[in-house]
């Protein structure tokens, strides 16, 4: 029997979407809540050279996972397809294709994750009084590396199918965990900084957990039934021809970002503690914004899927609209508590001055982070997943790094730095509005569907 409470096919689009859509901002308020934690712990109890130690890795573990969760992102995108479609037989097939890609990535990220932590942050000029604690968080957070991705893959398939309230309630619980234990690991038997990404990997298998749990025990036609899970070679070459595009594109980024962080760890552990401790609360800008890319692209597939074309063009002017607007309500937020929200971390006045400057540089063009996010995301609910791609790959990439490498030998100065993320998020708003008001492809939504069927 199906879920029709999952369906955004039907009913008000504004009601449709924002019910949707809340669940996944409170889970991601949850969920970056505890990443935040994570560092105020490490920052409190273990001082600024561990604090600098957890913020170099953030670059190289989104790097680590963002390929795959790119995949992911497009395996979402065909099961939204069929289930608004009622395609169940196809549906069933690529669910359970896409959790056995899902268990070989993981298996394989934590293998060379545990193996390849060192050089890799080497390579990315990790100070010497720094690297052997980056080891250590880095190793261990790649133990949990299959947890992290199977997570991302169950609530891929939860969101396809318009369920985003139960991954919710799995954060929840799975927040309260990893406090619990950053606490113990970190504040009470001082265990060290590599004990702050086993609470964090402890805490994200448990959300895996309890996502699959949901999924095998679901009487509807997505449910998951373990002993299926095998590799369909059409799902799987129709689940890469959607997801491929943006596993590249998550990779190519994450790679450009490196290079950033690079750059930040040669100004110091101050400069590296003070972006850091940015760079955890800029995850509370990304709220909207992922909110309103997943709701974007659950509706858009779930749309076409059922041909309702006039309902996805109303659509996505109302979640982009709502986004841009969030977001940079965030951004403002930011710029005026900017020396409080950094020194809640606990750093020396250097590394607030440090983090003040690098989110004043940023935060004020967010939105402009929420419209390239939202459009990539209505590209990609479309099937039309390369235009985003190659996008990002030139602004976010190309030319974020020949910015970097070019302008720092100029003006050597962290701002120079800071400044990569607001002018590539310029570049990208631009490129995807001329896109959308030029091409014809917004207005034959039908036309579309037909040639990507």
């Amino acid at each position: 029997m199906r879920s029709e409470q999952n369906a955004l096919t039907d009913g008000g689009i504004w009601k449709g979407m924002l019910l949707f859509a809340l669940p996944i901002f409170l889970g991601n308020v949850f969920q970056q809540f505890y990443n935040t934690f994570d560092s105020w712990v490490v920052g409190e109890f273990l001082g600024d050279t561990a604090l600098a130690a957890v913020s170099s890795s953030g670059s190289l573990i989104f790097m680590m996972v963002g390929f795959f969760n790119g995949v992911a992102m497009g395996a979402g995108v065909i099961i939204s397809r069929y289930y608004g479609a009622r395609d169940y037989k196809a549906m069933d097939r690529a669910i359970h294709t896409d959790v056995a890609f899902g268990l070989v990535s993981g298996l394989l990220l934590t293998v060379l994750g545990v193996a390849f932590t060192p050089t890799i942050l080497r390579w990315m000029h990790t100070p010497a009084t720094v690297l052997p604690q980056s080891v250590s968080y880095f190793r261990y957070y790649s133990i949990g590396a299959i947890f992290t991705v199977m997570y991302n893959i169950f609530v891929g398939i939860l969101h396809a199918v318009g369920d985003s309230k139960h991954p919710l309630y799995y954060l929840m619980i799975s927040t309260a965990v990893n406090i619990a234990l950053d606490l113990l690991f970190v504040g009470v038997l001082r265990l060290g900084v590599g004990s702050a990404a086993m609470a964090t990997t402890i805490s994200q298998g448990l959300s895996a957990v309890l996502c699959c749990l949901r999924l095998t025990r679901v009487d509807a036609p997505y449910r998951l039934r373990l002993k299926s899970v095998r590799f369909d070679m059409p799902s799987l070459r129709n689940i890469l021809r959607f997801g491929l595009p943006s596993g590249v594109q998550n990779s190519v980024i994450s790679i450009a970002n490196v290079v950033v962080q690079t750059n930040i760890n040669a100004f110091g552990d101050a400069a590296m503690a003070g972006c850091g401790s940015y760079s955890k609360l800029e995850g509370f800008a990304f709220l909207p914004v992922t909110c309103f890319t997943m709701a974007l692209s659950t509706f858009v597939g779930q749309n076409l899927g059922a041909h309702k074309y006039d309902r996805v063009k109303k659509g996505v002017g109302f979640g982009v609209a709502c986004s841009c607007l969030m977001a940079e309500a965030i951004g403002v937020l930011f710029y005026l508590l900017a020396p409080q929200l950094i020194g809640f971390f606990g750093g020396s006045d250097e590394v607030v001055d440090y983090g003040t400057r690098h989110m004043r540089t940023i935060c004020l063009f967010y939105f402009l982070l929420a419209l390239s996010h939202c459009l990539a995301a209505i590209l990609r609910g479309a099937g039309k997943a390369t235009v985003p791609m190659y996008t990002m790959l030139l602004c976010w990439c190309v030319i974020r790094v020949s910015y970097i490498t070019i302008a720092v030998r100029y003006v050597n100065e962290l701002t120079t730095v800071s400044w990569a993320y607001p002018i590539t998020w310029s570049l990208s708003s631009v490129v995807f509005l001329i896109y959308f008001f030029t091409a014809d492809w917004i207005h034959n939504f039908d036309r579309i569907e037909r040639k990507n069927a």
